[in-house]
């Protein structure tokens, strides 16, 4: 799936934009997401050095998941192109809870080291999130709701691309009423 962005979104407007191709799988263990990243070097930002840091600054892919053990709430798994990640769960966006770094080591990070090609910096990565972090023992016959994103707010060309379409009048990826079935 091709993550787009919301051109009504002033923010997106009138700047060469990243080209984010996703896939996902579930299996009875993990939800793995690929992502494959092509980036405008205006648009490419690596200064977060820690887990649970300021993941939405740098270039940045994002998962939101509706937690399948408890509908009332959501997790975002943010990581950076250098593979921190930031991990919180909650039932909204200013009632979040940042998981313990065990929790965030439990979560499968493979990137794929960056390369320049021309003015592009191209680089990606795996995400395995285990069931287990949910609660669950597995993922069989769970149907997940939730959202892919990209963003870098801190890089020279900030922008916002999601898998599923977000209408809102300004980026904002806390808003799980746009989360779809995987």
């Amino acid at each position: 799936m091709l993550l787009k962005p919301n051109m009504n979104w002033v923010a997106n407007q009138g700047i060469s934009l990243p080209s984010v191709f996703a896939e996902w799988e579930l299996s009875s263990d993990y939800f793995t997401v690929r992502f494959s990243v092509e980036e405008p070097s205006d648009c490419f930002c690596a200064e977060v050095m820690e887990d649970n840091g300021s993941s939405w600054e740098d270039s940045c892919v994002e998962i939101f998941l509706e937690n399948p053990a408890n509908p009332v709430e959501y997790y975002n798994f943010e990581t950076t192109c250098r593979g921190y990640l930031l991990a919180a769960r909650g039932p909204d966006r200013h009632s979040r809870t940042k998981l313990s770094q065990m929790e965030i080591d439990s979560v499968v990070r493979i990137k794929e080291l960056a390369s320049v090609a021309g003015n592009l910096v191209c680089w990606g990565m795996t995400v395995q999130i285990p069931a287990t972090l949910f609660g669950l023992k597995s993922f069989d016959g769970i149907v997940l709701k939730g959202n892919l994103y990209k963003c870098a707010d801190k890089a020279k060309t900030p922008h916002y691309l999601s898998a599923f379409d977000i209408e809102t009048e300004k980026p904002d990826f806390h808003r799980p009423e746009f989360f779809r079935e995987f």
